[in-house]
């Protein structure tokens, strides 16, 4: 065959192909009571994975699970989208089951379930990004369980009245066995009973934070990393109130048992206050790994260290 049926040939096999699929443009849902969508219930319902949903000031008394991949959620602004008092599956107002989701600018609030674990948000998949969302009044603001592989980051978010010890314990943030939890830039005011931040991750940090139980604030302890794990707590302000259940310390370390290497922990630069008839400690270390204390500020009855590691 000569180069100009060759050439014909292949031009016609190449026609005579299926055309490839291209993968589907990510899209915008907008919900609000002018928009498609009333609600964000319904949008979840139709969302595919790389979509951004985008909801009005309200608010909504509704609740979802996530179960797409690679999705946003975005409010028009802390305390202007608001939801409320609903809950899904026994568990929380948002249950993010898929992957590598970011929920920002809302407020989450009022969440109840029967065993006492309502949580603002429930994270149950991997890459969990929470920006500018608003916990308050909540069993739990935010609740992760053991998801081996997974990451949370929060930044910028404020929680407040979070907690509740009428079952088990709820918390202003609690996870169980992930590889990373990041908090940076939030604060955490007036918890009750729990802690404002439990974590069994395999490294935790608190970046920047303002961490205070208030006049009326009745939390145990302010950081708690129960069974070991990497700790960097850093630039923060914590402050333990006069109605602290827990006088013990502000910052804990495998209190519950060391089950978790811990290649690190790092305390500097914070300062903490303390109100109340009592005295207390900055960081409580159970491990064998010392805590390195540098540049801390402590105001009213507080010892830095008790355990392993040093003070600078």
């Amino acid at each position: 065959m000569n180069n100009t049926l060759c050439r014909s040939a292949a031009l016609l096999t190449l026609l005579a192909a299926p055309m490839l699929a291209r993968p589907a443009a990510a899209a915008t849902l907008l919900v609000g009571e002018n928009q498609q969508y009333k609600t964000l219930s319904a949008a979840i319902d139709k969302v595919s994975d790389g979509d951004t949903i985008k909801i009005d000031a309200g608010e909504y008394f509704d609740c979802a699970s996530i179960a797409s991949n690679n999705i946003t959620i975005i409010g028009a602004g802390m305390d202007k989208t608001v939801f409320t008092d609903k809950t899904c599956g026994g568990k929380a107002i948002l249950i993010t089951v898929g992957e590598h989701i970011t929920i920002s600018d809302l407020t989450l609030q009022r969440a109840r379930v029967a065993d006492f674990n309502g949580a603002g948000i429930r994270g149950e998949g991997q890459s969990l990004l929470v920006e500018r969302v608003h916990f308050d009044n909540n069993q739990n603001g935010i609740l992760m369980g053991a998801w081996p592989g997974a990451t949370m980051v929060i930044k910028d978010s404020l929680f407040t009245k979070n907690g509740t010890c009428e079952g088990s314990c709820g918390h202003g943030v609690y996870v169980g066995v992930i590889d990373k939890l990041t908090v940076e830039n939030s604060k955490f005011f007036n918890t009750r009973e729990g802690h404002a931040i439990k974590s069994r991750a395999k490294a935790t940090e608190v970046i920047d934070c303002d961490i205070e139980d208030g006049p009326t604030g009745t939390s145990s302890y302010q950081i708690d990393i129960p069974n070991g794990g990497s700790l960097i707590a850093r630039g923060n302000t914590i402050e333990k109130g006069p109605k602290s259940q827990n006088h013990t310390a502000a910052i804990m370390v495998g209190e519950e048992g060391i089950t978790q290497k811990t290649s690190q922990i790092i305390v500097e630069n914070n300062t903490m206050t303390q109100h109340g008839d009592y005295s207390t400690l900055l960081i409580k270390n159970f491990t064998a790994t010392e805590a390195e204390l540098k540049n801390n500020k402590l105001i009213g009855h507080i010892r830095p260290l008790m355990g392993d590691g040093n003070v600078d």
